[in-house]
């Protein structure tokens, strides 16, 4: 499973930090998203998965 981001679609709501902490964090900077792990473990596949229906903007997609 791979994670795929537009952060150019991305408004910072931060539900894919709170669904998937060790995948996703937030850009200090500006509050966008940041992969943290493009490849996730087997183990985080349903926190990711997760993340990906929470984010409001769509800018999450799984690969």
């Amino acid at each position: 499973m791979g994670v795929g981001v537009e952060r150019d679609r991305c408004v910072g709501a931060g539900q894919c930090v709170l669904a998937a902490p060790g995948v996703f964090d937030q850009d200090e900077a500006d509050g966008l998203v940041r992969v943290l792990a493009e490849s996730p473990s087997a183990a985080a596949s349903d926190a990711v998965r997760a993340a990906v229906r929470a984010c409001p903007s769509g800018a999450l997609t799984l690969r």
